[in-house]
């Protein structure tokens, strides 16, 4: 769908496929309207023509119809009620989908200037709003406006005069409503802003309650949250304070309209110009028309949030990812895991340079690991390789193939990715393992996990592979959740790895029965390992040095140490530490 276009057409390409649902709501809405509009008229001929004349039998046949036709109306009204929010609700899920679909489309950078919970109010908060304006919107306009302009035609062919008092009142009303809509519109703009940041502040709190209980931080947090409430009760009181003068000034014109519809009705009876059966209808007709003045009035408070929470949903459907696919990107092919960093320089901000004209080359099948300190470069070197960021200059390629010329899907398919801080799903421990090949068999899942030398320890959970684990993982130990990530790879078989400190928040007992399971997947495969742990990667074809977002040192373990340069210094100080 092109974003690009005007808010209203892309607003009507989503209501596109349900418009069959759409058509009917309409249907019943021009319905119920005219039932509105035809009883004033009917009570007219019953006071004009048939009391008068003693036509009793008419006059009860056509309280029946009346009855009947309220009835009618309750019925359009439930398949309005019903058809209506169907339609709004699959409107919004549809809604929900593309951005979804877009907010996993976009790179790392992306969320690293947006927070999960802001990003939580687009997702449920804004489209919420939208759904009630798809519904209610289409609908209240066409019911007002028929009800309105037929009070109108009507009214205007019983008495000019009359029509044209109304006429002066729909006039303030509309120029009153105009006024208010901008003042009311910033108002709930900052309504929104103001939600996200609560729900921002309510999902940092929730994620990170282990760590301020730990600290005993539970009031810290709680004045943080309530700085954000206190910003959101100041957005709300001011969009209440529009919303109040707003409602109280549309109150007072509705008033002022029946009290002077009664004074000039009264002034031309007085006349001898009209007569009170005419004026009684007038006023059957004066509540026809305020009640969707009023309604379309109110309604103002609908089409501001919706309207707002769709041109926030525009805002991230039209912003467009930093890494996207070219046009005419391939699959990757890998048949020998070759990787070769040429001359790369890579900032996460401008003139911040995090490395600088770098280059490495990895050979087949080799195991090459990255060690120096801390803010050297070593994990943004790896983060390249699966394009999670884009370099700024040079290449980096796979087998001879630049990774911006395949497409992404391909390129992290070959990669297999195991990192210190694992995520794990709130899901069964199988399911979290067969999120590295959503079609393997069960079968395929547990040759993962002995693979993985976790496949006993599954069996003695309370459910075994069907156990749940918890949020992020929460009831296992640290040892368990890397070999569960250890097992998810190993059905992902890919031939590519990279280990990012895969082993150095465990305890040393535990790092060597994983260290096992890292050997056994890594043989055959280019790996790159990044380790603290030095003793962990002794046993590496080549080891670099990364420092300063260059390459200080490279060659082997014994090479480096003859060497007695940052490396060896490094083991030094790692055995002095011990």
């Amino acid at each position: 769908m092109d974003y690009s276009r005007a808010p209203l057409s892309v607003f009507l390409r989503y209501l596109r496929p349900h418009r069959r649902l759409f058509w009917i709501d309409m249907l019943c809405a021009s319905l119920a309207a005219a039932i509105d509009l035809v009883y004033p008229l009917l009570s007219r001929r019953a006071m004009q023509e048939l009391l008068p004349h003693r036509l009793y039998g008419a006059f009860f046949l056509l309280i029946a119809i009346l009855l009947a036709a309220y009835a009618l109306k309750a019925v359009l009204y439930y398949i309005i009620t019903v058809v209506g929010h169907n339609m709004g609700v699959l409107v919004e899920a549809d809604m929900r989908r593309d951005i979804f679909r877009k907010i996993q489309s976009m790179s790392f950078s992306f969320f690293d200037r947006n927070r999960t919970g802001v990003l939580m109010s687009r997702v449920v908060n804004d489209l919420f709003d939208i759904t009630e304006l798809a519904h209610h919107g289409p609908e209240n306009v066409l019911i007002c406006s028929v009800t309105i302009l037929g009070s109108l035609a009507v009214m205007a062919f019983l008495r000019w005069e009359l029509a044209l008092v109304l006429l002066v009142f729909l006039s303030v009303l509309f120029t009153f409503t105009l006024r208010q809509r901008v003042r009311m519109r910033r108002a709930n703009q900052a309504v929104k802003k103001t939600t996200a940041e609560i729900n921002a502040a309510i999902e940092s709190g929730i994620s990170g309650v282990r760590t301020a209980k730990a600290f005993a931080n539970e009031e810290a947090e709680l004045e943080k949250f309530d700085v954000a409430n206190a910003r959101f009760r100041t957005a709300k009181r001011e969009f209440y304070r529009a919303m109040g003068l707003f409602t109280g000034g549309m109150e007072f014109t509705t008033g002022a309209v029946s009290v002077v519809l009664i004074g000039v009705g009264g002034a031309l009876i007085m006349a001898g110009r009209f007569d009170y059966v005419d004026l009684v209808t007038f006023t059957l007709y004066v509540s026809a028309f305020v009640s969707p003045a009023r309604r379309l009035a109110m309604f103002m408070e609908q089409y501001m949030q919706g309207s707002v929470g769709f041109r926030r949903f525009l805002e991230l459907m039209r912003a467009a990812p930093d890494i996207a696919d070219a046009p005419d990107a391939r699959e990757l092919r890998v048949e020998r895991g070759e990787i070769v960093y040429d001359h790369v320089s890579f900032a996460y901000n401008a003139g911040d340079m995090v490395l600088e004209d770098l280059s490495l080359h990895l050979r087949p099948g080799e195991r090459f690991a990255l060690v120096g300190p801390s803010g050297g470069g070593k994990t943004t070197l790896c983060h390249l390789l699966p394009r999670f960021y884009e370099v700024c200059a040079g290449t980096v390629s796979i087998d001879g193939q630049d990774v911006r010329t395949v497409t992404q899907e391909s390129l992290r398919r070959a990669i297999g990715i195991i990192q210190q801080d694992v995520f794990l799903f709130a899901a069964t421990v199988r399911e979290n393992i067969r999120y590295g090949r959503p079609d393997a068999t069960d079968a395929e899942v547990e040759q993962a996990a002995k693979r993985a030398e976790i496949h006993q320890e599954i069996l003695s959970m309370p459910q075994g592979y069907d156990t749940w684990i918890g949020e992020r993982g929460v009831l296992l130990s640290g040892g368990q959740k890397q070999r569960l990530s250890i097992a998810r790879v190993f059905l992902k078989d890919p031939p590519i790895l990279i280990l990012d400190e895969a082993t150095s928040a465990l305890d040393s007992v535990t790092e060597q029965r994983i260290q096992k399971s890292l050997d056994a997947l890594s043989a055959g495969r280019t790996a790159i390992l990044i380790a603290h742990r030095l003793s962990t990667i002794r046993s590496a074809d080549r080891i670099a040095v990364v420092e300063g977002g260059k390459i200080v040192e490279l060659g082997t373990h014994r090479e480096l140490m003859e060497q007695g340069g940052v490396y060896a210094a490094l083991q030094e100080a790692q055995k002095m530490s011990q």
